[in-house]
């Protein structure tokens, strides 16, 4: 094993410059006390080499655990979610066995940006979270080094991922957030990712004692990894990459969404029939009203819109909204042809029609809402 040795100064050969010679003796001296120093130190206090920058075997096995430390967001509208997470990844490399009583340590730390990049040259799977959007914030890292050989990789990142979403339950719904992690440029054949199930475990009990780990609107329900593979591909030939999938199930917490919104729908909807008690030849009031229920359906209709992703479906809402819109409308068509029945003289008719409309619109907007919550939910 080569040993290499970082020094806090470059170690170059002074050139002859333009000043005293003097002056040049004496770099020239600070330059022999370092290439001493090179000689002398003991070879525990150097950096690790481990050689080469390969994986140490193929395939190198590398268990994977995922803790999920917080949920900052979840934004519907763009379809993306950020957490604060923490990997850990563990494999075994002999090339970096030691000896414990001759380097007087049991196991050795690299910890921080600075050791990690600088004094730590051994291999490690660079992961890289394929659905993430920019680079993320990488906030603490930390490596481990035992007698064995095993090493032990942590790091703690806030990166925002982005995951399709479905909202055809919306707000009752239940959604999967993803993250697909690879080892970036290793093939299934030389490095297979696995999952470590001691930290999912820490991960459930840690969000079972801190409600933080929730976000407004929402509940943490499980979190799950899965070791799979993939056809991603940067260049080269096509082959398989070893892949770990976490899934974060959250469930919406739908009671905001129904007092706010919901209840006051349908309580409108309903004042909107007084017009059914109005003077059978009253047009301009019963349109008055009508009118302005649709247009305040219209108003929720751009309240829900700001803040659903642009899709192609309908949800439970949309429904609600659409079916709300319907029956506001036929009040505008029962008034006009009560009103056709009075100009007919038909005054006995146009009140048996008012009648039945008193118990026949809340019965089929009833139903309907039944009937989108049975198809939604």
């Amino acid at each position: 094993m080569e040993h290499r040795l970082f020094l806090p100064y470059p170690l170059t050969i002074p050139a002859r410059r333009t000043y005293t010679s003097m002056r040049y003796i004496s770099d020239l001296i600070r330059f022999s006390l370092r290439v001493l120093c090179i000689l002398t130190i003991p070879s525990g206090l150097y950096a690790i080499e481990a050689g080469v920058p390969n994986p140490p075997s193929s395939p190198t096995v590398v268990h994977v655990g995922t803790f999920v430390a917080d949920i900052v967001d979840l934004d519907e509208a763009t379809e993306t979610f950020e957490i604060e997470l923490i990997l850990v990844g563990t494999w075994d490399d002999p090339r970096l066995a030691f000896d414990p009583i001759e380097e007087g340590v049991d196991k050795k730390i690299f910890q921080g940006q600075f050791q990690f990049d600088e004094a730590y040259t051994g291999w490690w799977p660079q992961f890289l979270i394929l659905n993430e959007i920019g680079s993320g914030d990488l906030n603490a890292v930390k490596i481990e080094i035992y007698p064995s050989g095993t090493v032990r990789y942590m790091e703690q990142r806030n990166v925002t991922l982005e995951t399709p979403m479905d909202l055809r339950k919306f707000p009752f719904d239940v959604q999967t957030l993803k993250a697909f992690l690879i080892s970036f440029g290793d093939s299934n054949e030389e490095v297979q990712l696995r999952v470590d199930q001691r930290v999912l475990g820490a991960t459930e009990e840690y969000a079972e004692k801190e409600r933080h780990v929730n976000i407004a609107e929402w509940r943490l329900e499980n979190v799950d990894i899965k070791a799979g593979t993939t056809d991603h591909r940067y260049y080269g030939d096509e082959a398989e990459n070893s892949q770990i999938e976490l899934e974060i199930t959250m469930r919406r917490k739908s009671a905001n969404v129904i007092w706010k919104v919901i209840f006051p729908l349908v309580i409108l909807v309903a004042m909107m029939w007084t017009v059914f008690w109005l003077d059978i030849d009253s047009l301009a009031d019963r349109l008055n009203i009508s009118f302005i229920g649709i247009l305040t359906i219209v108003a929720y209709q751009f309240l829900i819109d700001g803040a659903m992703p642009r899709i192609s479906y309908f949800t439970f809402t949309d429904a609600l909204l659409l079916s709300s819109f319907v029956i506001m409308a036929a009040t505008i068509f029962q008034s006009l042809f009560v009103f056709d029945l009075v100009k007919r003289g038909k005054q006995s008719t146009a009140h048996r029609v008012d009648t039945v409309s008193r118990w026949a619109f809340p019965a089929i907007y009833l139903l309907t809402i039944i009937g989108s919550f049975l198809y939604y939910i």
